[in-house]
């Protein structure tokens, strides 16, 4: 992120250099740019990711007023569509935002979603948890098709199954680590369901009812995945094969969850650098991406 401080006009070179730092210098379990990508893509990819990056930021690590830095960001934001952005990041997406006429809705969702995460640490029933994914994880496939040419109803509503199931599996993944902020994910009504309290969460006591939660979880989660896969033969190209590679990564975590018997509060499940590269493999083959548990 840019410190405020005197205002300079950062050149299109300038900005999306910026955005290319940002973007190659986070880890993520899923590929964030993929290599494959055609190269006059990379630097709209690389802008777009900058600003889902600033702006989870700024939910999650930034000290001080978080609302009023959201709104902030909100405002540079808005500039991208009616003015002279501030900031490197909004230099670059604003020309990303021009060639490829992107609405302001899906960023303002991502800007929301963190809004919501200051004002909520908990989630009654798997409605409202999806209602939160829908601005927090669904807006970024939205983005992502925009790039790539395609703006129908359909393929949106595909998309969103497949991020929704990403971020679902992140969840999953990092029960104890959204503990350590404040926040529980898993829907409390379904807690309750299984006979896990929130006070058994809150001591990291695993046992056969949070086994059990955990399962139903991950196979709801698989459903999700299986029906965001109709996605991609609707899809050309190399966009294609980076929404296999997605899926399969996600899948892979959940794999990597009931591998070691759905205990996500002893250690997060992770991916070694060897099953990354089979993934990857994999997604280069032609075959079908296989659900565990249906056909």
């Amino acid at each position: 992120m840019i410190a405020e401080g005197p205002a300079r006009v950062y050149s299109l070179a300038e900005a999306y250099a910026y955005c290319q730092r940002l973007a190659t210098s986070h880890y993520e379990n899923f590929t964030v740019v993929s290599w494959l990508l055609p190269r006059a893509l990379r630097p709209h990819m690389h802008a777009v990711y900058a600003y889902c990056r600033g702006v989870d930021d700024l939910g999650d690590e930034a000290a001080g007023d978080r609302l009023a830095l959201l709104d902030a960001w909100e405002a540079d934001l808005l500039r991208c569509y009616e003015g002279v952005p501030r900031q490197p990041v909004f230099t670059a997406l604003q020309e990303t935002v021009r060639r490829f006429d992107i609405p302001r809705e899906p960023f303002l969702r991502l800007i929301e979603a963190n809004r919501r995460d200051q004002r909520t640490n908990r989630y009654r029933t798997y409605e409202d948890l999806l209602a939160y994914c829908e601005n927090s994880a669904n807006p970024v496939g939205h983005l992502v098709l925009y790039l790539f040419g395609y703006r129908d109803e359909e393929r949106q509503r595909l998309s969103d199954a497949t991020c929704t199931a990403l971020q679902l599996t992140n969840f999953w993944q990092d029960v104890r680590r959204d503990l350590e902020k404040g926040r529980v994910y898993i829907p409390l009504a379904e807690m309750e369901r299984f006979g896990y309290g929130e006070a058994d969460l809150l001591a990291l006591r695993f046992n056969e009812r949070f086994r059990d939660l955990m399962a139903f979880q991950v196979r709801r989660t698989r459903e999700l995945f299986r029906r965001g896969l109709e996605l991609i033969p609707r899809v050309r190209g190399r966009l294609r094969l980076d929404l296999k590679l997605f899926s399969l990564g996600g899948l892979a975590v959940l794999d990597a969850i009931e591998a070691q018997g759905y205990d996500t509060l002893s250690r997060r499940p992770r991916l070694s650098r060897a099953r990354k590269a089979l993934l990857a493999l994999r997604g280069l083959l032609p075959l079908p991406v296989r659900v565990k548990g249906m056909p």
